[in-house]
């Protein structure tokens, strides 16, 4: 059975998953830090969550920010400090981005959420469903059918509807999303429709830098090409095909696998 994990590595580049596959660990300490500075996201937002419960209409913006980082300084302390225990190598670089990221989105939330009790005239209690619909964080699927397996960072239930959301802390294109995200997407949207007996239409990726979620339609082209690369990722990871190799010097310069792949 292959992953979404596989999917996005050949997307990057598929020498890296045939070497990956053939000679390198599968899983690696920077695939663990992801996963950590993922969990960061969702108990950041589930703090948030329950901050904004607390807040009254007639909270100055500052007040409200105020509330909405109760526990948060804490809690990133101290998971930080439990990260650089495993010795995953997180720098100063990625603490200080974590850092940036969470408060920048606790001034976004305090800005809609003044905007919300005004316009309503509730408190934040009454509102924080609007901005935290019913939601499943890191749910593991599997489609015995098409042998892929994967988890998705978010599924937002809204009206019995299903929405992937996907984590990302890269930063996103001008327009739209990366194809790789996309497609990575696409594959956390037929999972769930087959966990859930279920139509998904569409799915959004969450780029943490700039707060913004943007939409990816889960259409016929998307699905077909998702559907080709679970072919050829099926043929490197099942049969050992040996890809051709595409320099690209932004990837290769950054890649684990490049002295090897480079003398081949």
């Amino acid at each position: 059975m292959i992953t979404i994990s596989s999917i996005k590595t050949y997307m990057f580049c598929p020498m890296k998953l045939y070497l990956q596959e053939n000679v390198g660990e599968n899983e690696s300490n920077d695939i663990q830090l992801n996963l950590e500075i993922k969990k960061i996201k969702i108990d950041t937002q589930d703090l948030i969550q329950k901050n904004m419960r607390k807040l009254k209409k007639e909270m100055s913006i500052k007040e409200i920010e105020n509330i909405l980082s109760e526990n948060i300084g804490n809690y990133l302390e101290s998971t930080i400090t439990s990260i650089q225990s495993m010795d995953l190598n997180i720098t100063t670089v990625q603490i200080l981005e974590i850092n940036n990221t969470t408060y920048f989105n606790i001034k976004l939330q305090a800005l809609k959420a003044k905007q919300a009790m005004e316009l309503l005239g509730k408190n934040g209690y009454a509102i924080a469903d609007m901005f935290f619909p019913n939601s499943m964080y890191s749910y593991r699927l599997k489609d015995s059918k098409l042998e892929l397996s994967g988890s998705c960072d978010k599924i937002e239930i809204i009206d019995g509807k299903y929405y992937p959301i996907s984590i990302k802390y890269t930063t996103p294109p001008i327009k739209g999303v990366w194809d790789q995200d996309g497609v990575e997407l696409a594959g956390i949207a037929i999972l769930i429709e087959e966990e859930f007996d279920t139509e998904v239409f569409v799915g959004f990726i969450n780029y943490t830098k700039i707060g913004e979620s943007r939409p990816v339609v889960i259409d016929v082209n998307l699905r077909k090409k998702l559907y080709n690369i679970i072919s050829e990722v099926k043929e490197i990871e099942y049969n050992k095909k040996v890809p051709s190799v595409k320099i690209n010097d932004r990837k290769c310069r950054n890649c684990e696998y490049k002295n090897i792949c480079l003398e081949e």
